[in-house]
């Protein structure tokens, strides 16, 4: 069963991430970003990056709403990488997530 907001409409359980590198690891912050955000150079047969996957969000600089299955995942990576990592699981309506998206275009 999914959880219903107050309001009747159907809301997502997600993930809220947020995730931070030491600013005097410059190698760190850039293999964190090349996986999240992704590399111009990369093989057509690469993974998406993080940002491209269903259902992630990017609400603002170093935070995100992932599904828990690529939340889950993407922390093992980010702590493998050096990277402090935050997380709660929330649930919010989903026009409420759409506002978020749009707001990003």
């Amino acid at each position: 069963m999914r959880p219903r907001s107050t309001s009747g409409e159907s809301a997502a359980a997600l993930v809220l991430l947020s995730y931070d590198v030491s600013g005097a690891n410059r190698s760190a912050a850039s293999r964190v970003a090349h996986l999240i955000f992704g590399r111009k150079d990369a093989a057509e047969v690469a993974p998406p990056p993080y940002i491209q996957r269903p259902g992630v969000v990017w609400i603002g600089q170093s935070v995100f709403l992932l599904p828990q299955s690529i939340a889950v995942e993407l922390v093992e990576r980010l702590h493998g990488l050096g990277a402090s990592v935050t997380t709660a699981r929330i649930s919010i309506p989903r026009a409420e997530i759409e506002a978020f998206r749009r707001r990003r275009l």
